[in-house]
């Protein structure tokens, strides 16, 4: 239980507080650790500093997004419990002080200790600084809650776009060291070094601001009962311990696990894919120039994607923007493969959308939660449907890596490689359509009796 100013109680928003207040908080929190998909940027620096492989640079990062859903799953109901100052506050704590010991590791040359650092202790700050802004948005925004949830995650794709300039002006500046030459101190230590401490500042800016509505408040004017006549959307609450008890949370795992697969595929690979396909250019510099470009749009069609698609869920409901994800998605894949390098504007359209839909994934699920489980422990619900994410994590990357390795040691080149994993990709979209589908009202036997009870720390007086 938090104590003192960390306390739920503490934050509890007085009368007449804007609740326009909280998305800035969320977004303090999320634009710093959705640094994460900069890690890149580090990896040349890292490889130089210390000597070490690809492979072996990745580890962080992979460790990272591994941590994040653990994390999430395993302190969920803390979150909650304690309220979303707390858990910023101990978000801000590890993701800063993973940076601080990433550093410490590149000095000491000790990898073993960026590792930890990156992967471990700011992974766990990964995870509880993803789920905590988001649930608060929830309860702030009963009436929008694709749209609040939408701003919050828009921001974690969109941390890189910050991330990423600023990291390679950093490195650019400070300079980095060959393991060869025997040198300390290198440029990448300075830069973790700054990265810990300016990202502490940032987030202190969400859990000094963030605030949690009075108990049976809602927005003025607005009627639940308008939105609890739609389809799959609850009035009732149901735990996290019997969420995970339900078809309905499994039907979503899959849901969420198999559309991340399907677009961290080419996200992850994006610019080797773009040069395979399109490889025709007036210099080696003019193509990777090209690929570094195609980059940069598919990371803005993941943040617009987050919030677009995300706020339309409210007006057509959370079932139906799945279809799109999935069955739209799936279609966009099979011409892709139909027209693999034929068409330039067919394949940079379909890739755009299929990553928009990637990042709409991310933040229409907790809105998808709510409408089945509630808002009782929507938090740590999240938290353990993020297990999906990080198994996509590895399975999306690992079916277009492998598979297109295996084809380049058969002798094929540019599209040929991918048009395997792609027809994998429709399969397993079209897997998770089914999936969608199956997904009904959760039984009444799963829902919180109206009784008295806690709701995090808090006492939850309502009746139905």
């Amino acid at each position: 239980m938090a104590v003192g100013f960390l306390a739920r109680s503490r934050i509890v928003a007085p009368a007449g507080w804007s609740r326009w207040l909280v998305p800035p908080a969320a977004l303090s929190v999320h634009l710093a650790i959705g640094q994460a998909y900069s890690w890149s940027v580090f990896k040349p620096a890292l490889e130089k500093s210390l000597g070490i492989n690809g492979t072996l640079s990745a580890i962080p990062f992979e460790l990272g997004i591994v941590m994040l859903g653990v994390s999430a799953a395993l302190f969920g109901t803390r979150v909650e419990r304690n309220g979303p100052r707390w858990a910023m506050f101990v978000a801000t704590c590890c993701f800063s002080s993973g940076f601080l010991v990433s550093a410490l590791g590149v000095v000491t040359r000790q990898y073993w200790l960026v590792i930890l650092g990156y992967g471990v202790i700011g992974g766990i700050g990964l995870g509880i600084g993803y789920i905590s802004p988001v649930s608060t948005l929830i309860k702030w925004f009963p009436d929008r809650p694709g749209m609040a949830t939408g701003i919050a995650i828009m921001g974690f794709g969109g941390g890189a776009l910050i991330a990423s300039p600023w990291s390679t002006q950093m490195l650019n500046a400070f300079g980095v060291t060959s393991a060869a030459a025997g040198q300390g101190t290198t440029g990448i230590a300075k830069a973790f070094l700054i990265h810990g401490l300016v990202y502490a500042v940032f987030m202190s800016m969400g859990w000094l601001l963030v605030r949690v509505p009075t108990e049976g408040w809602k927005p003025a004017g607005w009627d639940p009962s308008t939105v609890a006549s739609r389809a799959l959307v609850t009035t009732a609450n149901v735990s996290a311990r019997n969420a995970i008890r339900t078809p309905q949370f499994w039907f979503l795992w899959v849901v969420l696990c198999l559309n991340v697969t399907a677009g961290i595929g080419i996200l992850e690979k994006a610019a080797p894919i773009y040069q395979d396909f399109f490889p025709a250019a007036a210099s080696k510099a003019a193509l990777a120039s090209a690929a570094a470009g195609f980059v940069a749009i598919l990371s803005l069609a993941n943040m617009a994607g987050r919030f677009v698609w995300s706020a339309t869920s409210d007006r057509i409901g959370r079932k139906n923007i799945y279809r799109c994800y999935l069955g739209f998605g799936a279609l966009l894949y099979l011409a892709i493969v139909l027209t693999t390098n034929a068409n330039k504007v067919v394949f940079l359209v379909c890739t755009l959308l299929i990553i928009s839909f990637y990042g709409a994934g991310f933040a229409t699920v907790p809105a998808y939660l709510r409408d089945l489980f509630g808002t009782f422990e929507v938090g740590a619900i999240h938290g353990r449907l993020l297990t999906a994410w990080s198994t996509a994590g590895v399975l999306g990357p690992l079916i277009v890596n492998a598979i297109a390795d295996a084809q380049t040691r058969a002798g094929h080149t540019g599209p040929a490689k991918y048009i395997l994993s792609f027809s994998i990709m429709i399969v397993l979209l079209v897997v998770g359509f089914v999936a969608n589908e199956l997904i009904r009202p959760v039984k009444s036997k799963f829902h919180e009796p109206p009784v008295l009870r806690q709701v995090a720390g808090v006492a939850d007086r309502g009746r139905s």
